[in-house]
């Protein structure tokens, strides 16, 4: 019967390797990129709220639509 440790254990080291391997990576990466700049920041924040705006005018649009077509539709005279 074989033994599982010396396994378990060449697998419990090439995960500590790989941990490691990706700790280094992420802390390089933030040496190369540091957190943005606060303008970067403000345009982010600005353009999500035109998206968020938009996306609410667009879903306004479509139940406008919606209700013109089912309105059409009840009458019978179609669109």
């Amino acid at each position: 019967m074989h033994s599982l440790y010396p396994h378990l254990a060449l697998e419990l080291v090439r995960e500590r390797q790989a941990a490691a391997a990706h700790a280094a990576r992420i802390a390089r990466f933030e040496r190369l990129h540091p957190r943005p700049s606060a303008m970067r920041h403000a345009l982010a924040v600005a353009f999500a709220a035109i998206s968020r705006g938009s996306a609410v005018a667009v879903r306004r649009l479509d139940g406008c639509l919606a209700d013109d077509l089912v309105d059409g539709l009840a009458t019978g005279r179609g669109v």
